[in-house]
């Protein structure tokens, strides 16, 4: 309907033949056109409610510049979720700590192995093959932690001061829990340190018993929490 009285307003304003008009004429035609438009605006308001006292709203407007996806103003690096490992080209970089102070770090993270009832049964008992599962994925854990700047490429190479990894079997589910804490009094964080301590861990009981199972499964690894920083403190869950 709206587009018939659209075409009806401009068929009053543009008659389809040359003619000569005279002045009454011509104020004929401008009557029925400024009528036509007057009609049509009352339906529309009918419909759509008022007009803004400004006219149209800016959304409908014809400049090139309202086609163009709206982007906030705000720099990218004032937030405080800037991802520091990457560049303002996109590439990756190395963050540099030397205006940091140095301050006490520490970070615990945790992860689950689940193991099923007969190699838990197993691994209970000291009797696999492979010797004592948890002493030595509790030694794995810890050397993998010194080595994290070596397995993660843009880790920093830093001084830990303690690095405890300690592997708990639950009976009520045939799992092990495994909780690393990894400190140092540095100028960045250690929760890297803490997941790869509990990740080549969890990695060593699989390969410890994988010969008793290949469906034993590593899950759940995760920031427990962390202390230090201009972050400040930060525990899973809270």
């Amino acid at each position: 309907m709206f587009a018939r009285r659209i075409v009806a307003a401009v068929a009053a304003a543009s008659p389809r033949s040359k003619r000569i008009f005279s002045t009454s004429s011509s104020y004929s035609v401008t009557h029925d056109y400024q009528t036509s438009i007057q009609e049509l605006n009352k339906e529309m308001e009918s419909v759509f409610g008022d007009f803004p006292p400004d006219g149209l709203p800016s959304s409908v407007s014809n400049s090139p510049a309202n086609d163009e996806p709206h982007l906030s103003s705000r720099n990218i690096g004032e937030s405080s979720f800037e991802l520091t490992h990457t560049g303002n080209s996109g590439e990756a970089q190395m963050v540099d700590v030397s205006p940091k102070e140095s301050s006490k770090r520490t970070a615990t993270a945790v992860c689950k192995v689940n193991l099923g009832k007969k190699v838990f049964d197993l691994v209970l008992a000291n009797q696999m093959e492979n010797g004592d599962v948890l002493t030595v994925a509790k030694i794995a854990g810890i050397m993998a932690a010194k080595q994290t700047s070596n397995l993660i490429p843009l880790c920093h190479n830093i001084g830990l001061t303690h690095v405890q990894v300690d592997l708990r079997l639950n009976h009520e589910d045939f799992s092990v829990t495994i909780e690393g804490e990894a400190a140092s009094m540095g100028k960045t964080g250690v929760e890297m340190e803490a997941m790869t301590a509990v990740s080549i861990a969890g990695l060593t009981v699989y390969d410890m018993c994988k010969a008793a199972s290949k469906g034993i499964s590593i899950t759940d690894i995760r920031l427990k929490h962390k202390s230090g920083g201009k972050s400040g403190d930060y525990s899973w869950g809270q």
